[in-house]
């Protein structure tokens, strides 16, 4: 079967999120765990209509915390794919936070999230390929392939020599 290649940006996800009094922590912070549970969603959409298929995440890549969202904040999601394995998906979703009567944007988090296409038979089945198209995609659909080797050694389902990747970042060969 030949899948079709697709660019980022024709599954590429933006969400929006007005935060709540039930969705912050006792600072009136949004929570990290409604966070994350946003974000998830999000980039669940865009490997969705990345993949044609029902999705399940396989990982989630070093989250940081860097500014907390406030009550009353909008929370803006992107979620982008940025390169499709065998039948897996990384995405990067990036998340500002917005003070809607003001319009000032603050960089909060940024993640990427591993997701599989999963088929009728609950077994991995093959997404397209990505094509990236700007300078920002191309560079992140280079750097993916390094990410999802640190992701494999880390997880014990790669040995550290296997990845070429890695070694050409630290050794010359």
């Amino acid at each position: 079967m030949t899948l079709s290649k697709k660019t980022p940006k024709e599954s590429q996800v933006i969400k929006t999120e007005l935060v709540l009094p039930n969705d912050t922590n006792t600072f009136n912070n949004l929570m990290g765990g409604r966070l994350l549970h946003l974000m998830d969603i999000c980039s669940a959409i865009c490997a969705q209509r990345h993949s044609g298929s029902v999705v399940v995440t396989a990982s989630v890549d070093n989250v940081s915390f860097s500014q907390p969202i406030a009550l009353g904040e909008v929370v803006n999601m992107k979620a982008t794919v940025t390169r499709a394995f065998k039948s897996s998906m990384e995405v990067f979703i990036e998340v500002t936070a917005e003070d809607a009567p003001g319009g000032v944007l603050k960089p909060s988090n940024s993640a990427y999230f591993t997701f599989v296409a999963v088929g009728d038979d609950n077994k991995p089945r093959p997404v397209p390929e990505v094509e990236p198209e700007t300078e920002e995609e191309k560079a992140q659909h280079a750097g993916a392939l390094r990410r999802r080797q640190l992701r494999l050694v880390l997880a014990g389902r790669m040995k550290p020599d296997e990845a070429k990747e890695l070694k050409s970042i630290f050794f010359d060969e």
